[in-house]
């Protein structure tokens, strides 16, 4: 006989409980923040239409072709596993425009899908917090944004030294160009190129650019009234004084209009990007109608996990445990230990019943390895009498009364 292998897909995870209690612990966090910031949460099917992704241009059709899960289904239709949330929002506001009132704050914590390398900080199969403001188009709305960004770090602890936020205008970049006259295939390979200015020499960057637009490229800076100046000077009076103008900041996809951000670490151990998003003032034109406004992010919980390890702002003993452990002794019918397990779980007691034939001494041992506060060992006398002890693992100290009693004294 063959054994299958124990091995989860590669690129995916298991998640057993002290894995399940960090992401919960990060998505509560995640959706804490959100909320505060006056965030409604939403979500979608992780199918979507492959058309969705191929609409807005080149790029996107080359994602769809190379790094996305994508099939046709028994109706013959061409069907996509989510890569990202974005185009999917702009289709949700885009068929409830007539119903909503703008602007519209969503948050949302999907999984994602993309077919590529897994490496640290990326996977195959990943969780993703997304937030989108539609219908405002104003430097508050791009301040609040990078505002509530770093509130995310701040709020799990981080202080602002431990990450920065690096920002851009494609809108800028594309002036910059327009006044180079380049053509829109020169323009969107600058884009590509500028996405990996930090992973190549200055060199090597001046060499690709001049062989782009034929003559030598000096990137000017930002005056200080434009928009992308306004708003970095606006959040350094505010106290975000970890955000800085990066022209090699333009994100991949060109549905971005206007303002582009990215977050790193700023231990280089975590190389890769936390998150990022922007601006992007067309993406609903695809459905029709007018365009309607959006500025969103998208912050992974793979690259979170690790900045939270990296930075030791990951609490201990995040799996929940139980607060009682009943044991109930041989002579103990099944019935009678679950009855007096249900008083305790009625008033929202975390109880479990331990009937294994494991010796007391191994029951007690183990409720103290899972950081079970309390047990109750039921034997007939107890039953009989509907008086029971209660002894506090981490103290020794015991208490003896009614179910009512002791639930009291738990509850104190």
């Amino acid at each position: 006989m063959e054994y299958l292998s124990t091995q989860p897909y590669k690129g995916v995870r298991d998640f057993y409980p002290e894995d399940m209690a960090i992401q919960r612990y990060i998505f509560d966090g995640w959706a804490k923040t959100a909320e505060r910031f006056g965030y409604a949460r939403v979500d979608a099917s992780i199918f979507e239409p492959s058309a969705l992704y191929r609409a807005k241009g080149q790029e996107n059709e080359e994602m769809v072709n190379e790094q996305t899960y994508t099939f046709t289904d028994r109706g013959d239709r061409e069907v996509t596993l989510r890569p990202e949330l974005t185009p999917t929002l702009a289709r949700m506001i885009a068929g409830k425009r007539h119903e909503l009132y703008f602007p519209v704050r969503w948050y949302s914590i999907p999984n994602l899908y993309r077919y590529e390398r897994p490496q640290r900080g990326r996977l195959r199969e990943f969780w993703q917090l997304n937030a989108d403001v539609f219908g405002d188009n104003t430097i508050a709305c791009d301040v609040d944004m990078l505002v509530y960004v770093a509130n995310i770090f701040k709020d799990f602890g981080a202080t602002l030294d431990t990450f920065v936020i690096r920002v851009n205008d494609r809108g800028w970049m594309n002036s910059v160009f327009d006044s180079l006259n380049l053509t829109d295939e020169q323009k969107r390979a600058m884009f590509l190129l500028l996405d990996k200015k930090n992973k190549i020499t200055a060199a090597a960057f001046d060499a690709e650019a001049k062989e782009i637009i034929g003559a030598d490229f000096t990137l000017p800076s930002p005056s200080a009234d434009s928009r992308i100046m306004q708003t970095v000077n606006i959040l350094h009076d505010l106290g975000i004084t970890n955000v800085v103008i990066d022209p090699a900041i333009v994100r991949g996809f060109n549905y971005y209009t206007g303002l582009v951000f990215e977050i790193y670490d700023t231990n280089e151990e975590n190389s890769r990007a936390l998150g990022g998003g922007g601006r992007y003032d067309n993406l609903t034109e695809m459905f029709g109608g007018d365009p309607i406004t959006g500025i969103g992010f998208g912050m992974g919980d793979v690259s979170m996990v690790n900045f939270l390890i990296t930075h030791q702002l990951l609490p201990e003993n995040l799996t929940p445990a139980p607060t009682l452990t009943i044991l109930p002794l041989e002579e103990i019918a099944a019935g009678e230990a679950i009855k007096i397990a249900n008083k305790f779980r009625a008033e929202y007691i975390a109880t479990v019943v331990d009937a294994t034939d494991r010796k007391l001494g191994k029951k007690l041992e183990h409720a103290c390895d899972d950081g079970i506060k309390f047990a109750l060992v039921l034997g007939s006398d107890e039953v009989t009498s509907q008086s029971y002890t209660l002894k506090n693992l981490f103290t020794r100290e015991q208490t003896t009364g009614t179910a009512e009693e002791l639930i009291k004294k738990i509850l104190s």
